[in-house]
Order: C-alpha cells, then structure tokens, then sequence
C-alpha cells in the first residue's frame, strides 16, 4: 500500500485512486484505475486530473485534490515518461490510443 502523501506522480502514470463513497447510512471505497492528465495547483490546493475509459467506449475524467480526505490510497501502476506537463490530446484519441497504454 502507497500512502498518499508519499506517492509520487506525473503526467502519462497509470494509477489506481481508491476514494471513500458514502451511500445512505454506509461507506465503502471504490476504485478509479485511469492516466493522470494533468496536475495543477501548489502545495494544499494541488490537483489531479484522471481519465480513464469506461464501458462503452465513453472517457470519463475526474478531478481530485490530492490533501482530499475522501482519497483512502493511490497507488502508481506504471510510470511513464511524458514530454508535456498537460495531455490535453489523449481526449481525442481512440480506442487504445485513448486507454493511455501505448503512451
């Protein structure tokens, strides 16, 4: 397990965010396994971008800040070199291009 404090991620990375949803009176931890697009913001008002392609071929994109208490754990699947800070151009991209394996 990779506490989040202690991950380090950029651009072009295949990670895994578990967060905390809270459903009535329940709570449980879903996962989001996507690409990190992009990264903005300093210190306590970082944030991420993550894009990953859901059933059906839609793209879905999800915005966390990365001190956010409902993130239980993210865990970097596979680090990539990327030459670009932004990867804006994955969103028109498809099929496998767009999953962010072949980057």
């Amino acid at each position: 397990m990779e506490n989040k404090d202690e991950v380090q991620i950029s651009p072009g990375d295949l990670i895994r965010v578990d967060a905390k949803v809270k459903e009535g009176g329940k709570e449980r931890i879903q996962s989001f396994e996507g690409t990190i697009i992009s990264i903005r913001g300093t210190g306590d008002s970082k944030t991420f971008t993550v894009r990953k392609i859901a059933s059906g071929g839609i793209g879905v994109e999800r915005i966390w800040p990365l001190n956010s208490p409902t993130i239980s754990k993210i865990k970097v699947i596979k680090s990539r070199k990327q030459k670009k800070a932004k990867l804006f151009y994955i969103r028109g991209l498809a099929g496998k291009e767009a999953t962010g394996k072949y980057l």
